[in-house]
């Protein structure tokens, strides 16, 4: 993956986020079947968790499977495209699968005075603490653009105890210098598609949250928001505790302490990514020794198509989890079934 090139038929970094994201096959066969799970918090609110186990045999009396968590991106669920060929390659792999909803994202307004955010570790880490309990295998965690980033900074945080509760992770496309990314995605093509497309869920969403909860925010401030960093200013940093938006950016990047990581951890990160600005991504001198970098020349943001028209989803998560299992020793188990690539 880190030598990725794109199909021929799709060039730059703009149709490789779209065009995998409306068009691109996600699984190779039937997709994954998941259940919902409601979990209540410690502060007295929800998360959704949809999961899926891969079909084995019912006099199997060993060691359960490898589990493997992925957390979305922003405005992100179940039902985004990365997600279900995420769920499609671990049942293939005889995984068991499981994405935790950040608060607000599994189709219902969560009850308390937040939402989630790019730095959401806590969150993060009270979700996977639960998702470890009672297993006798290894948990590998996937985050994916803001999960990404809220991943890494969870793996900060916990240090040398992060292996107890994850064996390997991965950051995919991941924001991990928010400013610069912030930046990026409000100007020019970006803020007339992704920005509009973004605000058009999270500003009724935000309004519904004041309606809970009168007087939280600026609400006219919020109505004239037009931006990411608008938004953010408004609502997203004063209901978690930052002091603004730039406070929040600054904060909730996990780029300045990447060196404090104590596990596996991959940093996946295209070079055309249209959100995150190449010259904003980290260095190898950068990161620590348990940190790896791949930075390919195409991808996109989360994309990474594979194959003729209207091509495939199975590159990106086939080269997470062959990473995430060598790190922890897990069995690959089944390959998932293979599609025809496209010459690059």
């Amino acid at each position: 993956m880190e030598r990725y090139r794109a199909p021929r038929w799709l060039i730059g970094g703009q149709l490789q986020t779209i065009w995998p994201a409306l068009w691109s096959r996600r699984h190779a066969g039937p997709a994954p079947r998941l259940r919902r799970e409601r979990w209540t918090t410690p502060d007295g609110d929800f998360v959704d968790v949809d999961r899926c186990s891969a079909p084995r045999p019912a006099a199997d009396g060993g060691d359960e499977p490898p589990l493997l968590v992925l957390f979305h991106g922003l405005e992100g669920s179940s039902s985004s495209h990365y997600a279900q060929a995420f769920a499609a390659t671990a049942t293939a792999l005889g995984w068991d699968f499981a994405l935790p909803h950040f608060r607000g994202c599994s189709g219902e307004l969560n009850l308390a005075p937040r939402a989630y955010h790019c730095g959401d570790f806590e969150e993060v880490g009270w979700m996977l603490q639960r998702l470890r309990q009672d297993r006798r295998r290894p948990v590998l965690a996937v985050g994916v653009s803001l999960g990404g980033n809220a991943l890494l900074r969870w793996a900060e945080e916990a240090g040398d105890g992060g292996r107890a509760t994850v064996a390997a992770l991965a950051a995919v496309c991941a924001p991990v210098d928010m400013a610069p990314g912030g930046h990026a995605i409000g100007r020019g093509f970006n803020r007339q598609v992704y920005t509009r497309l973004f605000l058009h869920t999270m500003k009724p969403k935000a309004v519904a949250k004041w309606r809970q909860h009168p007087g939280l925010f600026d609400l006219e401030r919020l109505r004239r928001a037009r931006t990411l960093y608008e938004f953010d200013d408004v609502f997203t940093a004063p209901l978690h505790g930052f002091g603004g938006v730039d406070d929040y950016w600054t904060r909730a990047s996990s780029k300045p302490r990447l060196a404090d990581i104590r596990l596996p951890a991959l940093l996946l990160n295209p070079l055309n990514d249209p959100f995150i600005p190449a010259a904003s991504l980290p260095r190898p001198h950068e990161v620590g020794r348990h940190v790896t970098l791949w930075q390919p020349a195409h991808g996109g943001h989360v994309g990474f198509p594979g194959g003729w028209p209207p091509g495939h989803l199975v590159t990106l998560p086939q080269a997470v989890t062959a990473w995430l299992a060598e790190q922890a020793g897990a069995a690959p188990g089944p390959a998932a079934v293979p599609l025809r690539s496209a010459p690059a």
